[in-house]
């Protein structure tokens, strides 16, 4: 009969042991001990380890006989359960008949308009006869190839012949204007977003149980309705400046926040600026076709006494422009989490937005004191653009040199 310290001192030797030993050690190991406790060391052993006894006899076996795995292996070469493409020898040309129906586009395969999932993949071997596991079909999807994949946003469309060279004018344009420490500025909308207590995407650290109740629909709230952030990144000094709308989103929304940049920003920080450049992408309150654009802009530079040039990028390549990636991409990550509950806490949250290595130094709103919040109707259209348009100075640039008087010069691309 074992002891009840020699089955102590025997349970604590496996546990300083059974970090290091592997499947054949452990085995062997046990047995060992069962062996060296005598009658009912198995049955101990079995329950101290958690091994079976059929495992325990099996290593008593291997230490009679001299019997071990080869060197570098746990197990002798061909043991261990075979695998299920082994024992079904048709299982992976069906599978694989199956998976490949979307890729080859046959209109009759009987998963080509259903999910692919593991388990309706695994219902489909059933009907074929083959008796499987979604993890083994898993696993033999892994072995052909297969992951999964979510859509790949990489076909843009029709391509113009001249795409690289629109991009080279556009960044020669940028470098002259720089060189000359001329601004230079880039401007966008950003995604018109949903004011008051609904979700908004991201996570944000909380504690456990206690995350930011939301409602469950997002239903626009008809007194708050949409803010349409409209941002002005000014290339020269990494900085920004975002006015935020609260009714539509128009060309005179668009040029207004330019001017109000100028007032507030620009005039300060380019003293001595002799003509503006504006990259702008090609849709949009401020697309090249929007002739309300084109007159606002001509309002601008006559006020301002500035020549303008407005480069716009091709249509599709809107995520190049840079405002989209240096500015309005770290407002996003900024408000991550948060529901945008008010205009105030949008402002705010905009207000305090700054990149990783701080060289966005400040962001200001179209709301100059944190007391109120002024507001301004911009009406969705305007009957007198297209008379006004007779009366601009617009050119386009075709060669051109741009007349040092007040103008605006534009490049327009086509829509191809």
């Amino acid at each position: 009969m074992i002891r009840t310290a020699q089955a102590r001192a025997a349970r604590k030797r496996y546990r300083e042991m059974a970090p290091v030993l592997n499947e054949q050690s452990r085995r062997r190991f046990v047995a060992l001990e069962a062996h060296a406790l005598g009658r009912g060391g198995v049955s101990l052993m079995a329950r101290i380890s958690g091994l079976a006894r059929s495992t325990i006899y099996h290593g008593l076996s291997d230490i009679r006989h001299n019997v071990s795995a080869p060197e570098g292996r746990t197990r002798k070469k061909g043991g261990g359960r075979k695998s299920k493409a082994i024992q079904d020898s048709t299982l992976v040309v069906d599978l694989r008949s199956l998976v490949e129906a979307a890729t080859r586009g046959d209109p009759m395969r009987p998963l080509l308009w259903t999910s692919r999932s593991l388990r309706n993949l695994v219902n489909e071997l059933a009907k074929q006869g083959h008796t499987v596991c979604p993890t083994v079909v898993g696993d033999l999807l892994r072995g052909m190839g297969y992951s999964l994949q979510a859509n790949s946003k990489t076909r843009e469309g029709s391509r113009h012949i001249d795409r690289d060279a629109q991009f080279q004018y556009i960044n020669t344009q940028a470098m002259e204007f720089l060189a000359a420490n001329e601004p230079v500025i880039s401007v966008d909308t950003k995604k018109k977003e949903l004011v008051g207590n609904f979700k908004n995407n991201g996570r944000e650290w909380r504690p456990t149980g206690a995350p930011e109740l939301v409602n469950v629909h997002d239903f626009i709230d008809p007194k708050l309705s949409r803010a349409v952030p409209h941002g002005v990144y000014d290339i020269n000094n990494n900085v920004g400046w975002v006015s935020v709308g609260t009714d539509h989103d128009t060309a005179s929304f668009a040029v207004n926040a330019i001017r109000r940049w100028w007032r507030t920003m620009g005039n300060e920080r380019h003293p001595k600026a002799k003509r503006l450049m504006i990259t702008a992408d090609g849709g949009g309150s401020n697309g090249y076709r929007v002739r309300l654009w084109k007159v606002e802009l001509q309002k601008l530079s006559d006020e301002l006494k500035l020549p303008i040039t407005v480069c716009h990028l091709s249509p599709g390549t809107s995520k190049w422009n840079k405002i989209e990636h240096r500015l309005f991409s770290f407002i996003t990550i900024n408000w991550r989490g948060k529901p945008l509950r008010s205009y105030r806490t949008i402002v705010q949250l905009i207000a305090a937005t700054t990149t990783d290595l701080c060289a966005l130094s400040w962001t200001k709103t179209n709301t100059p004191k944190a007391s109120r919040f002024p507001t301004r109707n911009w009406p969705p259209s305007t009957s007198h653009a297209i008379r006004s348009m007779a009366t601009g100075t617009t050119q386009s640039h075709h060669g051109e040199k741009i007349l040092a008087k007040v103008e605006l010069a534009e490049l327009f691309m086509d829509n191809a």
